[in-house]
């Protein structure tokens, strides 16, 4: 007997990461169809949300774009993430005084834009979210300040970092006069 999964394709996920993974690539609808013996319009369904694949489908697309199959139909996980100073791997210079903390690598084909935040204690900066698939990230410099997704706000001090999905209601309070902090801003 066959066990029949209650649940159906999770097909928003699949349009997304079909989407995401042919972009990373380079490679034009048409090319990704042929190189994975599948029909453009099949791929262009896929890519939409309207199509049905199977499991050979999805399997010859996953070795197309070179990732997991998994990749392709679990939706991405969006994750807080927080350095806290002195955490991370740190990198000693040989010729100075200096050391460099790795706390974030920039995944392939991300845009990203750099602020530098100067706020002072009153109201929040409340902000809607932003396009989907933006992710801020944040070192406080100066002062204390409380950001992050509303529901769940983390307290920072000098030197630590956060990072947080920017596409849900997130805010930026300062807790101290002459609060400081360096915000990246990346899209994928």
């Amino acid at each position: 007997m066959v066990a029949v999964p209650s649940d159906r394709a999770p097909i928003a996920a699949i349009a997304a990461s079909l989407v995401r993974e042919r972009r990373r690539t380079g490679l034009s609808l048409a090319e990704v169809a042929r190189r994975a013996g599948i029909a453009k319009s099949t791929l262009s369904q896929l890519e939409s949300g309207t199509g049905n694949p199977s499991v050979e489908t999805l399997w010859a697309l996953s070795v197309t774009l070179d990732v997991p199959f998994a990749r392709l139909v679990e939706p991405t996980r969006r994750e807080v993430r927080l350095v806290r100073r002195g955490e991370g791997p740190a990198i000693a210079s040989d010729a100075a005084e200096y050391s460099a903390t790795l706390l974030t690598s920039c995944p392939p084909n991300a845009r990203r834009d750099v602020y530098l935040i100067a706020a002072d204690p009153g109201s929040p900066r409340l902000s809607d979210p932003h396009m989907h698939g933006v992710v801020e990230h944040v070192v406080l410099g100066t002062g204390r300040a409380r950001l992050g997704p509303v529901d769940d706000p983390v307290e920072l001090l000098p030197g630590d970092y956060l990072s947080y999905p920017g596409d849900v209601p997130h805010v930026f309070e300062a807790l101290e006069p002459g609060t400081t902090a360096t915000m990246i801003t990346e899209q994928y």
